[in-house]
Protein backbone atom coordinates (compact mmCIF):
# COMPACT_ATOMS: atom_id res chain seq x y z
CA UNK A 1 0.00 0.00 0.00
CA UNK A 2 1.22 3.49 -0.86
CA UNK A 3 0.84 5.37 2.46
CA UNK A 4 1.50 8.78 0.91
CA UNK A 5 -1.33 8.32 -1.61
CA UNK A 6 -3.69 7.26 1.17
CA UNK A 7 -2.78 10.35 3.18
CA UNK A 8 -3.30 12.61 0.19
CA UNK A 9 -6.67 11.03 -0.52
CA UNK A 10 -7.76 11.64 3.06
CA UNK A 11 -6.62 15.24 2.90
CA UNK A 12 -8.60 15.70 -0.32
CA UNK A 13 -11.69 14.49 1.51
CA UNK A 14 -11.09 16.94 4.31
CA UNK A 15 -10.21 20.01 2.25
CA UNK A 16 -12.80 22.77 2.03
CA UNK A 17 -12.61 26.52 1.66
CA UNK A 18 -15.18 27.14 4.38
CA UNK A 19 -15.54 24.06 6.59
CA UNK A 20 -13.91 21.03 8.07
CA UNK A 21 -15.78 18.10 6.60
CA UNK A 22 -16.71 15.35 9.04
CA UNK A 23 -15.83 12.00 7.43
CA UNK A 24 -17.66 8.76 7.99
CA UNK A 25 -15.46 6.38 9.95
CA UNK A 26 -13.87 4.41 7.11
CA UNK A 27 -12.09 1.16 7.89
CA UNK A 28 -9.37 1.82 5.32
CA UNK A 29 -8.52 5.10 7.01
CA UNK A 30 -8.47 3.52 10.45
CA UNK A 31 -6.48 0.41 9.56
CA UNK A 32 -3.14 -0.58 11.03
CA UNK A 33 -1.50 0.50 7.79
CA UNK A 34 -2.84 4.02 8.08
CA UNK A 35 -1.87 4.08 11.76
CA UNK A 36 1.72 4.44 10.57
CA UNK A 37 0.96 7.96 9.36
CA UNK A 38 -1.86 9.14 11.60
CA UNK A 39 -3.46 8.27 14.91
CA UNK A 40 -7.10 7.19 14.70
CA UNK A 41 -9.26 9.69 16.55
CA UNK A 42 -11.68 8.41 19.16
CA UNK A 43 -15.19 8.16 17.70
CA UNK A 44 -17.57 10.94 18.78
CA UNK A 45 -20.41 10.32 21.20
CA UNK A 46 -24.02 10.46 20.03
CA UNK A 47 -27.46 10.57 21.58
CA UNK A 48 -30.73 9.17 20.24
CA UNK A 49 -34.19 9.64 21.79
CA UNK A 50 -37.11 7.49 20.61
CA UNK A 51 -40.65 8.24 21.81
CA UNK A 52 -44.12 6.85 21.18
CA UNK A 53 -47.63 7.81 22.28
CA UNK A 54 -50.46 5.96 24.04
CA UNK A 55 -48.11 4.17 26.44
CA UNK A 56 -47.75 0.37 26.69
CA UNK A 57 -49.66 -2.67 27.94
CA UNK A 58 -48.85 -2.43 31.64
CA UNK A 59 -49.58 -6.08 32.46
CA UNK A 60 -47.15 -7.49 29.86
CA UNK A 61 -44.54 -4.77 29.24
CA UNK A 62 -43.05 -4.05 32.68
CA UNK A 63 -40.86 -6.61 34.47
CA UNK A 64 -41.92 -7.79 37.93
CA UNK A 65 -41.28 -4.99 40.44
CA UNK A 66 -39.94 -7.52 42.93
CA UNK A 67 -37.26 -8.89 40.60
CA UNK A 68 -34.57 -6.28 40.10
CA UNK A 69 -30.91 -6.36 39.12
CA UNK A 70 -29.65 -8.76 36.45
CA UNK A 71 -31.80 -11.80 37.29
CA UNK A 72 -35.10 -10.35 36.13
CA UNK A 73 -37.24 -12.00 33.45
CA UNK A 74 -38.18 -10.09 30.32
CA UNK A 75 -41.99 -9.95 30.09
CA UNK A 76 -43.95 -10.92 26.99
CA UNK A 77 -43.96 -7.41 25.56
CA UNK A 78 -40.14 -7.18 25.67
CA UNK A 79 -39.19 -10.77 24.75
CA UNK A 80 -37.81 -9.64 21.39
CA UNK A 81 -34.98 -7.94 23.31
CA UNK A 82 -33.75 -11.21 24.83
CA UNK A 83 -30.61 -11.31 22.67
CA UNK A 84 -29.72 -7.81 23.89
CA UNK A 85 -30.71 -8.29 27.52
CA UNK A 86 -27.19 -7.78 28.86
CA UNK A 87 -26.96 -4.49 26.95
CA UNK A 88 -30.20 -2.79 28.01
CA UNK A 89 -31.47 -1.22 31.23
CA UNK A 90 -35.17 -1.06 32.11
CA UNK A 91 -36.08 1.59 34.68
CA UNK A 92 -39.33 1.90 36.64
CA UNK A 93 -40.84 4.68 38.79
CA UNK A 94 -39.72 7.59 36.60
CA UNK A 95 -42.40 10.28 36.21
CA UNK A 96 -42.93 13.77 34.82
CA UNK A 97 -44.58 15.28 37.90
CA UNK A 98 -46.23 18.17 36.05
CA UNK A 99 -47.86 16.05 33.33
CA UNK A 100 -51.61 16.53 33.38
CA UNK A 101 -52.78 15.74 29.85
CA UNK A 102 -53.20 12.01 29.22
CA UNK A 103 -53.21 12.40 25.43
CA UNK A 104 -49.79 14.06 25.24
CA UNK A 105 -47.21 11.31 25.01
CA UNK A 106 -44.23 13.42 23.98
CA UNK A 107 -44.95 17.14 24.48
CA UNK A 108 -43.16 17.30 27.83
CA UNK A 109 -41.39 13.94 27.56
CA UNK A 110 -37.91 15.37 27.03
CA UNK A 111 -38.42 18.68 28.88
CA UNK A 112 -40.14 17.89 32.20
CA UNK A 113 -41.72 21.34 32.06
CA UNK A 114 -44.76 22.60 33.94
CA UNK A 115 -47.42 23.52 31.42
CA UNK A 116 -48.76 26.25 33.76
CA UNK A 117 -45.40 27.70 34.83
CA UNK A 118 -46.21 31.14 33.38
CA UNK A 119 -49.04 32.95 35.23
CA UNK A 120 -51.97 33.70 32.96
CA UNK A 121 -50.73 31.36 30.22
CA UNK A 122 -52.29 27.99 29.43
CA UNK A 123 -49.16 26.51 27.85
CA UNK A 124 -45.48 26.73 28.61
CA UNK A 125 -42.59 24.46 27.68
CA UNK A 126 -38.82 24.51 28.15
CA UNK A 127 -35.77 23.15 26.31
CA UNK A 128 -35.69 19.41 25.54
CA UNK A 129 -32.74 17.28 26.57
CA UNK A 130 -31.72 16.55 22.97
CA UNK A 131 -31.24 20.26 22.30
CA UNK A 132 -29.07 20.60 25.40
CA UNK A 133 -26.98 17.73 24.05
CA UNK A 134 -26.88 19.24 20.56
CA UNK A 135 -25.33 22.46 21.84
CA UNK A 136 -22.21 20.42 22.63
CA UNK A 137 -22.33 17.39 20.35
CA UNK A 138 -23.61 19.20 17.25
CA UNK A 139 -20.89 21.79 16.79
CA UNK A 140 -18.88 19.90 14.18
CA UNK A 141 -21.61 18.25 12.12
CA UNK A 142 -23.60 19.52 9.16
CA UNK A 143 -26.83 19.21 11.15
CA UNK A 144 -26.69 20.27 14.79
CA UNK A 145 -29.55 17.83 15.42
CA UNK A 146 -32.18 16.00 13.39
CA UNK A 147 -35.81 15.64 14.42
CA UNK A 148 -37.89 12.85 12.89
CA UNK A 149 -41.61 12.43 13.28
CA UNK A 150 -44.80 11.12 11.73
CA UNK A 151 -47.82 12.57 10.00
CA UNK A 152 -50.91 13.27 12.12
CA UNK A 153 -48.93 12.89 15.35
CA UNK A 154 -52.00 13.72 17.46
CA UNK A 155 -53.59 10.45 16.29
CA UNK A 156 -50.57 8.66 17.73
CA UNK A 157 -50.98 10.24 21.16
CA UNK A 158 -48.18 12.79 21.02
CA UNK A 159 -49.85 16.13 21.77
CA UNK A 160 -48.71 19.65 20.77
CA UNK A 161 -45.33 20.12 19.14
CA UNK A 162 -43.73 19.74 15.73
CA UNK A 163 -41.42 16.96 16.93
CA UNK A 164 -40.17 15.78 20.33
CA UNK A 165 -37.74 18.72 20.38
CA UNK A 166 -38.14 22.20 21.93
CA UNK A 167 -35.64 25.06 21.83
CA UNK A 168 -34.26 27.19 24.67
CA UNK A 169 -37.38 29.38 24.55
CA UNK A 170 -39.66 26.36 24.79
CA UNK A 171 -40.76 26.72 21.18
CA UNK A 172 -41.38 23.65 19.01
CA UNK A 173 -38.74 22.54 16.50
CA UNK A 174 -39.98 21.21 13.18
CA UNK A 175 -39.47 17.56 12.30
CA UNK A 176 -39.16 15.48 9.14
CA UNK A 177 -42.32 13.39 9.08
CA UNK A 178 -41.60 10.84 6.34
CA UNK A 179 -38.65 8.64 5.37
CA UNK A 180 -38.58 10.41 2.00
CA UNK A 181 -38.13 13.83 3.65
CA UNK A 182 -35.49 12.46 6.03
CA UNK A 183 -33.57 10.75 3.21
CA UNK A 184 -33.37 13.86 1.06
CA UNK A 185 -32.48 16.14 3.97
CA UNK A 186 -29.59 13.93 5.02
CA UNK A 187 -28.21 12.46 1.81
CA UNK A 188 -29.41 14.31 -1.30
CA UNK A 189 -27.24 17.10 -2.67
CA UNK A 190 -28.84 20.37 -3.74
CA UNK A 191 -28.22 20.65 -7.50
CA UNK A 192 -28.88 24.40 -7.47
CA UNK A 193 -25.66 26.18 -8.60
CA UNK A 194 -23.51 27.39 -5.71
CA UNK A 195 -23.86 31.04 -6.78
CA UNK A 196 -27.65 30.82 -6.60
CA UNK A 197 -27.56 29.20 -3.16
CA UNK A 198 -25.18 31.91 -1.94
CA UNK A 199 -27.53 34.59 -3.29
CA UNK A 200 -30.53 32.94 -1.57
CA UNK A 201 -28.64 32.85 1.71
CA UNK A 202 -27.70 36.52 1.32
CA UNK A 203 -31.36 37.38 0.73
CA UNK A 204 -32.36 35.53 3.92
CA UNK A 205 -29.80 37.55 5.87
CA UNK A 206 -31.07 40.78 4.34
CA UNK A 207 -34.66 40.01 5.34
CA UNK A 208 -33.49 39.08 8.83
CA UNK A 209 -31.59 42.36 9.19
CA UNK A 210 -34.66 44.36 8.13
CA UNK A 211 -36.87 42.54 10.64
CA UNK A 212 -34.34 43.17 13.41
CA UNK A 213 -34.06 46.87 12.59
CA UNK A 214 -37.85 47.29 12.67
CA UNK A 215 -38.12 45.44 15.97
CA UNK A 216 -35.35 47.47 17.62
CA UNK A 217 -37.04 50.72 16.62
CA UNK A 218 -40.02 49.76 18.83
CA UNK A 219 -37.94 48.90 21.88
CA UNK A 220 -38.07 52.29 23.61
CA UNK A 221 -41.87 52.50 23.95
CA UNK A 222 -42.80 49.10 25.37
CA UNK A 223 -44.04 47.84 28.71
CA UNK A 224 -41.95 45.37 30.69
CA UNK A 225 -44.06 42.44 29.52
CA UNK A 226 -43.70 43.51 25.90
CA UNK A 227 -39.98 44.07 26.39
CA UNK A 228 -39.64 40.54 27.73
CA UNK A 229 -41.54 39.21 24.72
CA UNK A 230 -39.30 41.19 22.40
CA UNK A 231 -36.19 39.83 24.12
CA UNK A 232 -37.52 36.33 23.53
CA UNK A 233 -38.13 37.28 19.91
CA UNK A 234 -34.55 38.54 19.56
CA UNK A 235 -33.29 35.25 20.96
CA UNK A 236 -35.27 33.39 18.31
CA UNK A 237 -33.73 35.62 15.66
CA UNK A 238 -30.27 34.88 17.03
CA UNK A 239 -31.02 31.16 16.64
CA UNK A 240 -31.96 31.76 13.01
CA UNK A 241 -28.71 33.67 12.52
CA UNK A 242 -26.80 30.73 13.97
CA UNK A 243 -28.53 28.31 11.60
CA UNK A 244 -27.79 30.57 8.63
CA UNK A 245 -24.15 30.79 9.64
CA UNK A 246 -23.93 26.99 9.79
CA UNK A 247 -25.74 26.65 6.47
CA UNK A 248 -23.18 29.01 4.94
CA UNK A 249 -20.32 27.01 6.45
CA UNK A 250 -21.49 23.82 4.74
CA UNK A 251 -22.79 25.40 1.53
CA UNK A 252 -20.08 24.02 -0.76
CA UNK A 253 -19.49 20.74 1.10
CA UNK A 254 -21.04 17.68 -0.62
CA UNK A 255 -23.15 15.38 1.52
CA UNK A 256 -21.66 11.97 2.27
CA UNK A 257 -23.60 8.81 1.58
CA UNK A 258 -23.15 5.77 3.81
CA UNK A 259 -20.80 2.96 2.81
CA UNK A 260 -23.81 0.63 2.94
CA UNK A 261 -26.11 2.78 0.81
CA UNK A 262 -29.81 3.26 1.47
CA UNK A 263 -32.01 3.35 -1.59
CA UNK A 264 -34.20 6.41 -1.97
CA UNK A 265 -37.62 5.62 -0.44
CA UNK A 266 -40.32 5.22 -3.06
CA UNK A 267 -44.00 6.05 -2.56
CA UNK A 268 -45.87 6.21 0.73
CA UNK A 269 -44.49 4.02 3.48
CA UNK A 270 -46.49 3.73 6.71
CA UNK A 271 -46.46 1.85 9.96
CA UNK A 272 -44.05 -0.98 10.69
CA UNK A 273 -41.95 -0.54 7.54
CA UNK A 274 -41.90 3.23 8.06
CA UNK A 275 -40.32 2.86 11.51
CA UNK A 276 -37.84 0.27 10.23
CA UNK A 277 -36.75 2.55 7.38
CA UNK A 278 -36.43 5.52 9.73
CA UNK A 279 -34.13 3.40 11.91
CA UNK A 280 -32.01 2.58 8.85
CA UNK A 281 -31.78 6.28 8.01
CA UNK A 282 -30.85 7.21 11.59
CA UNK A 283 -27.99 4.70 11.67
CA UNK A 284 -26.75 5.83 8.26
CA UNK A 285 -26.85 9.50 9.32
CA UNK A 286 -24.68 8.79 12.33
CA UNK A 287 -22.40 6.51 10.34
CA UNK A 288 -21.44 9.41 8.05
CA UNK A 289 -21.45 11.89 10.95
CA UNK A 290 -24.16 14.07 9.42
CA UNK A 291 -25.45 14.59 12.96
CA UNK A 292 -24.80 13.25 16.46
CA UNK A 293 -28.17 13.99 18.07
CA UNK A 294 -31.51 12.61 16.83
CA UNK A 295 -35.08 12.33 18.09
CA UNK A 296 -37.88 10.27 16.60
CA UNK A 297 -41.56 10.82 17.45
CA UNK A 298 -42.97 7.52 16.25
CA UNK A 299 -46.33 6.62 14.70
CA UNK A 300 -48.80 4.45 16.59
CA UNK A 301 -52.08 4.81 14.69
CA UNK A 302 -50.69 3.82 11.28
CA UNK A 303 -48.35 1.35 12.99
CA UNK A 304 -51.14 -0.82 14.37
CA UNK A 305 -53.11 -0.54 11.12
CA UNK A 306 -50.09 -1.86 9.23
CA UNK A 307 -50.26 -4.90 11.53
CA UNK A 308 -53.87 -5.56 10.53
CA UNK A 309 -55.70 -3.74 13.35
CA UNK A 310 -59.00 -2.05 12.50
CA UNK A 311 -59.24 0.20 15.58
CA UNK A 312 -57.53 3.52 16.24
CA UNK A 313 -54.53 3.97 18.49
CA UNK A 314 -56.69 5.91 20.93
CA UNK A 315 -59.29 3.15 21.19
CA UNK A 316 -56.51 0.60 21.63
CA UNK A 317 -55.11 2.63 24.51
CA UNK A 318 -58.38 2.10 26.43
CA UNK A 319 -57.84 -1.64 26.32
CA UNK A 320 -59.77 -4.21 28.30
CA UNK A 321 -59.76 -7.98 27.88
CA UNK A 322 -60.51 -8.81 24.27
CA UNK A 323 -59.48 -7.42 20.90
CA UNK A 324 -58.17 -4.08 22.19
CA UNK A 325 -55.83 -5.83 24.62
CA UNK A 326 -54.64 -8.14 21.84
CA UNK A 327 -53.84 -5.19 19.59
CA UNK A 328 -52.04 -3.37 22.41
CA UNK A 329 -49.88 -6.42 23.15
CA UNK A 330 -49.16 -6.94 19.46
CA UNK A 331 -48.12 -3.28 19.19
CA UNK A 332 -45.67 -3.71 22.09
CA UNK A 333 -44.14 -6.86 20.62
CA UNK A 334 -43.68 -5.39 17.15
CA UNK A 335 -42.26 -2.11 18.47
CA UNK A 336 -39.82 -4.11 20.58
CA UNK A 337 -38.94 -6.26 17.60
CA UNK A 338 -37.93 -3.11 15.72
CA UNK A 339 -35.96 -1.77 18.69
CA UNK A 340 -33.99 -5.04 18.72
CA UNK A 341 -33.43 -4.59 14.98
CA UNK A 342 -32.07 -1.09 15.58
CA UNK A 343 -29.69 -2.33 18.29
CA UNK A 344 -28.51 -5.05 15.87
CA UNK A 345 -27.66 -2.39 13.30
CA UNK A 346 -25.87 -0.19 15.84
CA UNK A 347 -23.78 -3.13 17.00
CA UNK A 348 -23.00 -4.11 13.42
CA UNK A 349 -21.83 -0.64 12.34
CA UNK A 350 -18.08 -0.47 12.95
CA UNK A 351 -16.03 2.59 13.85
CA UNK A 352 -12.48 3.30 12.71
CA UNK A 353 -11.01 2.29 16.06
CA UNK A 354 -12.67 -1.13 15.99
CA UNK A 355 -15.57 -0.25 18.30
CA UNK A 356 -19.18 -0.16 17.11
CA UNK A 357 -21.66 2.66 16.77
CA UNK A 358 -23.51 1.01 19.67
CA UNK A 359 -20.46 1.53 21.91
CA UNK A 360 -20.55 5.27 21.27
CA UNK A 361 -24.24 6.10 21.49
CA UNK A 362 -26.67 6.74 24.32
CA UNK A 363 -30.17 5.64 23.27
CA UNK A 364 -33.44 6.00 25.18
CA UNK A 365 -36.82 4.56 24.29
CA UNK A 366 -40.16 5.27 25.95
CA UNK A 367 -43.17 7.49 26.47
CA UNK A 368 -44.63 10.09 28.80
CA UNK A 369 -47.72 7.85 29.19
CA UNK A 370 -47.65 4.61 31.18
CA UNK A 371 -50.82 2.82 30.12
CA UNK A 372 -54.53 3.55 29.60
CA UNK A 373 -53.76 7.28 29.97
CA UNK A 374 -52.01 6.94 33.34
CA UNK A 375 -49.26 9.57 33.71
CA UNK A 376 -46.87 7.72 36.00
CA UNK A 377 -44.07 5.15 35.77
CA UNK A 378 -43.04 6.25 32.28
CA UNK A 379 -42.02 3.17 30.25
CA UNK A 380 -38.24 3.53 29.94
CA UNK A 381 -35.48 1.54 28.28
CA UNK A 382 -31.93 2.81 27.78
CA UNK A 383 -29.04 1.21 25.92
CA UNK A 384 -25.70 1.99 24.28
CA UNK A 385 -22.25 2.58 25.71
CA UNK A 386 -21.71 6.34 25.42
CA UNK A 387 -22.94 7.26 28.91
CA UNK A 388 -21.00 4.53 30.72
CA UNK A 389 -24.16 2.90 32.09
CA UNK A 390 -23.79 -0.58 33.62
CA UNK A 391 -26.42 -2.39 31.55
CA UNK A 392 -28.12 -5.74 31.87
CA UNK A 393 -30.37 -4.74 34.76
CA UNK A 394 -33.90 -3.90 35.83
CA UNK A 395 -33.85 -0.84 38.10
CA UNK A 396 -36.80 0.26 40.24
CA UNK A 397 -36.42 3.70 41.78
CA UNK A 398 -37.16 3.76 45.52
CA UNK A 399 -39.20 6.95 45.12
CA UNK A 400 -42.23 6.13 42.95
CA UNK A 401 -42.21 9.71 41.68
CA UNK A 402 -38.54 10.02 40.74
CA UNK A 403 -38.30 12.73 38.06
CA UNK A 404 -37.80 11.37 34.56
CA UNK A 405 -35.50 14.37 34.14
CA UNK A 406 -33.10 12.72 36.58
CA UNK A 407 -32.49 10.20 33.82
CA UNK A 408 -31.99 12.89 31.19
CA UNK A 409 -29.51 14.69 33.45
CA UNK A 410 -27.70 11.40 34.10
CA UNK A 411 -27.37 10.62 30.40
CA UNK A 412 -26.13 14.14 29.67
CA UNK A 413 -23.47 13.92 32.36
CA UNK A 414 -22.53 10.36 31.42
CA UNK A 415 -22.04 11.46 27.82
CA UNK A 416 -19.71 14.25 28.90
CA UNK A 417 -22.10 17.20 28.72
CA UNK A 418 -21.71 19.59 31.63
CA UNK A 419 -25.34 20.20 32.58
CA UNK A 420 -26.08 20.90 36.24
CA UNK A 421 -29.83 20.33 36.03
CA UNK A 422 -32.58 19.65 33.52
CA UNK A 423 -36.29 20.34 33.83
CA UNK A 424 -37.48 19.25 37.28
CA UNK A 425 -34.43 17.07 37.99
CA UNK A 426 -33.28 16.61 41.57
CA UNK A 427 -30.00 14.89 40.77
CA UNK A 428 -28.48 12.02 38.80
CA UNK A 429 -29.40 8.34 39.13
CA UNK A 430 -26.25 6.92 40.73
CA UNK A 431 -27.52 3.35 40.35
CA UNK A 432 -26.87 3.56 36.61
CA UNK A 433 -23.14 3.26 37.21
CA UNK A 434 -22.95 1.11 40.34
Amino acid sequence: MNYSNLTQTRRAFLRSSSALIALPFLESLGSSAFAATAKVAAPPKRMMFLGFGWGVTKESWYPDLNTTGSNYVLPKGLKELERHKKDITIIQNLTNQFSSEAHWGSTFYLTGANRYAEPGQSFYNSVSVDQVAAETLGKETRFTSIQLGCDRAEDSGHGPGLSMSWNRQGKPIAGLNTPVAAYHKLFSDDNTPLEERQAMLKQKRSVLDTVLDNARSMNGNLSKNDTDKLDEYFQSIREIETRLAKEEQWLDVPKIRPADPINEPQGEIEGYEEVKLMYDIMVAAMQVDATRVMTYRQPVDTFIRSLGATITGHNMSHYTNGSRLSVSEMRDEKQTQLLAYLIDKLKGTKEADGSSLFDNISLSYGSNIESIHYLKNCPTIITGGAAGVKHGRHLVMENAKTPLCNLWLSLLKGTGIGAESHGDSTGVIEELWT
